[in-house]
């Protein structure tokens, strides 16, 4: 048995020699049997992941979020079951523009990412420190990245492009004049704000739906730092926020944010003077005054970063029952660009990472792909509807009600209702010749006669509904017997 204190290869083959290759004589070459320096030069090789393409560099840390004030009347979430109740979560800060080598202290907007772990699965709420953003139409959010970028030729940044852009864009300017006053610098993490930014939509038991943005207002204080002293910052630490974050953690020195909401209802918004699901404005609070939900505290340190941080991956498609989303155009798109980009940045089963892998059980009939961990659905079915007992199924009681967009509702409309399955099928085979119907006939039963006998039943149905000579001819070559007044009496 090997010694678990021993070092080992990835298969866990016992290493014998970590400081000399294996060489054809003293002076000669390397050898290419040489396995365990062949595994750690092509390991090293891969050791990079693509970094984000936005909020690249970034810390985060692990922590509690209790809930102080009962707010059921808006959303049945789990998470806001009950006050007192606590909720695992994760917390990820970042700059947005900048590379991962980048500093901390650079005038951007920064990232203010929580992934709480609930028993209906993850929430993430993927937001800044600023309550808008430059943009109100996703189209336009790839080119203004490139803005925030280097320029393709020198590969410096390029303020000519920055101000280009936003002058060109007169929407941005609601955040341009944030990033540019005194708080366009955080101190650290610990003394900002931070914002779900987006519209949401909250449903309570009873389906009524509001909509709704979340703040987190630090309890530290709000502290910045002028232009002069981020240069200096920059120059003497540029990882002064990160470590910042680290070091009050490991003194137990905990932060931590007052979690708020604003509430809109339906009728509000639809009498509200701008359009309410707009990135680039705010509600006031004067209208629309916080009220308590929580406190979000961060105690933990990562163990490990590549692991817990790097790999981490955060979806505003990532909401649970009773958070929803809202009309907000940059909102619909990062539902779908956010967990694109992390299947290309980690892979396509990301969500299995122990980082991201959710508290609560999992089912569902997604399969392979690399790095599929575990059992990998073992040998239960990967399609459904099926037959097999047991088999997850999908539950009605978690619908979100119908979004009413005034002219239409958006919903998952049944297509079969109202729709005729069976006529076109029946009119297919009665303009068969007798030839082409008894090749279908019998390439049915070739087929049709290897499944299970219930299968088989339920499958006549819909051949009798679409022609009933169909039906018979299949039946009777299954030798399954039909009850004559079950027969319809025409197609």
């Amino acid at each position: 048995m090997t010694d678990n204190k021993a070092l080992t290869t990835a298969e866990g083959i016992p290493v014998a020699d970590n400081q000399n290759s294996l060489t054809a004589g003293a002076r000669g070459p390397v050898l290419m049997q040489d396995f365990f320096l062949m595994e750690k030069l092509a390991h090293f090789n891969r050791e990079r992941i693509p970094e984000r393409v936005v909020h690249a560099k970034g810390a985060a840390a692990f922590g509690t979020f209790t809930v102080t004030q009962d707010i059921s009347r808006y959303s049945k979430a789990t998470v806001f079951a009950e006050v007192g109740k606590q909720t695992q979560v994760l917390v990820r800060f970042s700059t947005v523009g900048g590379e991962k080598g980048s500093a901390d202290a650079e005038r951007d907007p920064r990232g203010f990412a929580v992934k709480f772990y609930t028993e209906e699965g993850n929430w993430d709420l993927a937001g800044n420190n600023t309550p808008v953003f430059f943009i109100r139409d996703p189209l336009k959010f790839p080119d203004f990245v490139h803005t925030q970028k280097r320029n393709p030729q020198t590969n410096c940044k390029d303020a000519n492009a920055v101000w280009d852009y936003w002058s060109l864009n007169p929407e941005a300017l609601h955040q341009v004049t944030i990033l540019f006053s005194d708080r366009g610098v955080p101190k650290s993490y610990r003394y900002m704000h931070g914002f779900g930014s987006h519209t949401f939509s909250l449903i309570n038991e009873q389906g009524r739906r509001v909509w709704c943005k979340f703040h987190l207002k630090t309890k530290q204080g709000i502290q910045n730092l002028t232009s002069e002293e981020a240069v200096k910052v920059k120059g003497e630490d540029p990882d002064h926020a990160t470590r910042d974050l680290f070091e009050a953690i490991e003194q137990k020195d905990y932060p931590q944010w007052d979690v708020s909401i604003q509430v809109m209802t339906e009728e509000q918004a639809n009498q509200h003077s701008d359009n309410p699901f707009d990135l680039t404005k705010v509600w006031k609070f004067s209208e629309y005054p916080l009220i308590e939900v929580g406190i979000l505290e961060l105690n933990r340190n990562p163990e490990n970063y590549f692991a817990e941080v790097e790999q981490s991956a955060f979806s505003p498609s990532n909401v649970v029952p009773g958070i929803g989303f809202s009309p907000d155009k940059v909102l619909q798109a990062r539902i779908m660009s956010y967990p694109d980009a992390q299947r290309y940045r980690i892979g396509t089963n990301y969500q299995q990472l122990p980082v991201n892998q959710p508290k609560c059980p999992v089912a569902h009939h997604q399969r392979d792909g690399a790095m599929a961990l575990g059992n990998n659905g073992g040998n239960a079915p990967n399609y459904e509807p099926n037959s097999h007992e047991g088999s997850p199924q999908q539950n009605p009681a978690y619908a979100e009600p119908a979004l009413d967009l005034g002219n239409v509702k958006c919903d998952r409309y049944n297509h079969h209702e109202g729709n005729d399955d069976y006529s076109q099928a029946g009119d297919l085979y009665r303009i068969m010749t007798p030839d082409q119907q008894e090749q279908l006939i019998q390439n049915i039963l070739g087929s049709l006669s290897q499944a299970g006998t219930d299968i088989q039943k339920r499958q006549i149905c819909h051949f009798f509904r679409a022609d009933v000579n169909y039906g018979r001819r299949i039946a009777e070559g299954l030798g399954i017997v039909i009850d004559p007044a079950m027969i319809p009496t025409s197609a």
